[in-house]
C-alpha cells in the first residue's frame, strides 16, 4: 500500500473514530435527558392526578359518577390507576390498562417512594407513593404514557448525526488526500532527484529543503551516502588504474623476456638466465595478485570469531619479521597491566591467523623502513581496550603521504626503491576494523613512524 494511502486510511479513521466517538455520547446524554425529561413530566401528571383525584375517591360512590376518565389525560397514550391504601383499585382512567402487573408491583412502592419501571413498548411508566392525610395512609399511582415529543425529536437527533457523519467522512477522505499530497510533495521531488542520479553524476546532491524538518534530515543523511559512494567509486577507480599498471608491470616483463629467449637464446646458459628472470616476474605477479585476493577476502564474510590471545599472534609475528630481518633489534615491553584479576589480560575475539597477519604486516613496514631499533609496546588504554603501539626510527612521511596511506596500492615516496606493492596497511586497516578496533599511524619527516592500534579486550579466567 503506497504511504499517501496509508495516511489517508489512518487519518479517516482517526478522524471517524472521534466523530462517531463525539456522536454517540451526543446522542446517550440527549437519550438520558429525554427520559429524565419526561419521567419528570410523568411525575407531574402523577402528583397532579392525586391532588384532584384523591379528595374524590373518599370511598364516596357518588362522586364517581361524576369523573370522566379522561379528564386529567394530557400525554399521549397516557394511563392512570390509582389504588387505595388497602390495594383496591379505586381509579382506572382505561379498562384495558394491566392491572395484574400494577398489583404486583404495590408491594415494591413504599411509603414516599417514586419508581421508574420498563417501558411497556413506547408506553414508559412510573409509580408514585402519594401521601393523603396522617390516617388516611398513601395511594399508589401508577402513570404510563408515551413521548412521541422527545422520541420524533430523538430519532431527528440521530438522523442529524448520521448525515453530519457521512458527511464529515467525505470532507475527512478529501482533506486527507489533499493533505497526504501536501506532505508527501516533498519526498516525491527527492525521489524524482534520486531518480536522475546514476554512476556517471554522483556528484550531484539532493535539495535539503528548508533544512529543518525530517525531510530535510532525510535529504541530508542521502547526501552523505552520495559522497560516500562518490568517494568509493573514486576510490574504486583509483585503485583498478593503480592495479592494472602494477600488473601490467610484472605481465610486461614476463612476457618480454619470454619472447627474447625464445627468439634469441641459443644456448643454455642464456636459456636459464631468461627463465630466471621469468621466474622472478612470475613470483612478483603471484605476490601481488594474492594481495589483492587477500584485500578482497577480507572485505568478505569472515569466519565465526573465536578467543584469541593477542600476545600469542605478536610473538608469532615477530618471529617471522626477526627471520627476515636478522640484522634488526626487535624490543618487546608490556605496560599498564591489570594487577586485580586471575584472567587471562590479553584475551579478545576474532581471528588469530588475520590477526597475525595485521601484525606482521606493521612489524613487516617498520622492519624495511627502520634504521635502527624498532619497539613494540603491548598494554592497556583503559579497562576495556588493549593498545599494541610499534614504534621505529624509519624517515618518515609527510602530512600528505599520511592522507593517502591506507589507499591500496599507494606507496609513499620513500618505499618506492623497496619491496612491496602498498597492500599492507590497507589490508591491516580493514583487519583491525573487522576485529572492532581502529588503527592510527602518526608519523613526521625525519623522526619515525609510530602505528596503534586498539582493540576491545575481552578477559576470561585462566
Amino acid at each position: 500500500m503506497l504511504i499517501r494511502h496509508k495516511l489517508l486510511l489512518w487519518f479517516t479513521l482517526l478522524v471517524l473514530g472521534l466523530q462517531l466517538g463525539f456522536s454517540a455520547f451526543v446522542y446517550y446524554f440527549a437519550a438520558i435527558t429525554r427520559a429524565q425529561r419526561f419521567e419528570l413530566r410523568l411525575t407531574n401528571s402523577a402528583t397532579l392526578a392525586g391532588r384532584l383525584l384523591l379528595p374524590l375517591l373518599k370511598g364516596e360512590a357518588g362522586n364517581r359518577g361524576r369523573l370522566r376518565r379522561d379528564d386529567l389525560l394530557t400525554l399521549p397514550r397516557e394511563e392512570i390507576s390509582i389504588y387505595g391504601p388497602d390495594g383496591l383499585l379505586r381509579y382506572s382512567s382505561a379498562d384495558h390498562i394491566d392491572e395484574a402487573t400494577n398489583r404486583a408491583r404495590l408491594a415494591g412502592l413504599g411509603a414516599g417512594q417514586q419508581l421508574r419501571y420498563p417501558a411497556r413498548g413506547v408506553q414508559e411508566i412510573i409509580g408514585l407513593a402519594y401521601p393523603r392525610g396522617a390516617t388516611t395512609g398513601y395511594y399508589r399511582i401508577f402513570v404510563a404514557a408515551e413521548d412521541r415529543a422527545g422520541r420524533a425529536q430523538q430519532r431527528r437527533l440521530g438522523l442529524l448525526l448520521v448525515l453530519a457523519n457521512v458527511g464529515g467522512l467525505l470532507l475527512t477522505v478529501a482533506a486527507g488526500w489533499f493533505f497526504a499530497g501536501v506532505v508527501l510533495r516533498p519526498v516525491a521531488r527527492i525521489s524524482r532527484q534520486a531518480g536522475r542520479i546514476s554512476a556517471a553524476s554522483l556528484g550531484q546532491r539532493l535539495s535539503e529543503g528548508n533544512g529543518r524538518d525530517e525531510l530535510a534530515q532525510l535529504a541530508r543523511v542521502f547526501n552523505l551516502m552520495l559522497a560516500g559512494l562518490e568517494q568509493a567509486f573514486e576510490a574504486q577507480k583509483t585503485f583498478l588504474a593503480h592495479a592494472s599498471h602494477e600488473l601490467r608491470t610484472p605481465l610486461t616483463g614476463l612476457v618480454g623476456t619470454l619472447e627474447t629467449g625464445l627468439a634469441y637464446d641459443a644456448t643454455l646458459p642464456e636459456a636459464r638466465q631468461s627463465m630466471a628472470q621469468s621466474l622472478e616476474a612470475a613470483r612478483r605477479l603471484s605476490a601481488l595478485t594474492n594481495g589483492l585476493l587477500n584485500l578482497a577476502k577480507v572485505d568478505g564474510a569472515l569466519p565465526a570469531f573465536g578467543p584469541v590471545r593477542l600476545d600469542e599472534c605478536l610473538h608469532q609475528a615477530l618471529r617471522l619479521v626477526r627471520a627476515s630481518y636478522p640484522g634488526r633489534e626487535w624490543r618487546l615491553a608490556f605496560y599498564n597491566l591489570p594487577t586485580d584479576t586471575e584472567a587471562d589480560p590479553f584475551m579478545l575475539p576474532g581471528s588469530a591467523e588475520l590477526l597475525t597477519t595485521a601484525l606482521l604486516n606493521l612489524l613487516d613496514n617498520a622492519g624495511k623502513h627502520s634504521d635502527g631499533p624498532v619497539r613494540t609496546e603491548l598494554g592497556y588504554a583503559d579497562a576495556h581496550t588493549l593498545r599494541l603501539r610499534i614504534i621505529d626510527e624509519g624517515p618518515g612521511l609527510t602530512p600528505a603521504e599520511l592522507a593517502r596511506i591506507y589507499e591500496p596500492l599507494y606507496r609513499a615516496a620513500n618505499a618506492l626503491s623497496r619491496p612491496g606493492y602498498g597492500l599492507g596497511l590497507p589490508l591491516t586497516q580493514r583487519i583491525i576494523q573487522r576485529h572492532g578496533g581502529r588503527l592510527e599511524l602518526t608519523s613526521a619527516p625525519g623522526q619515525g613512524t609510530t602505528a596503534t592500534v586498539w582493540l576491545p579486550a575481552t578477559p576470561v579466567p585462566v
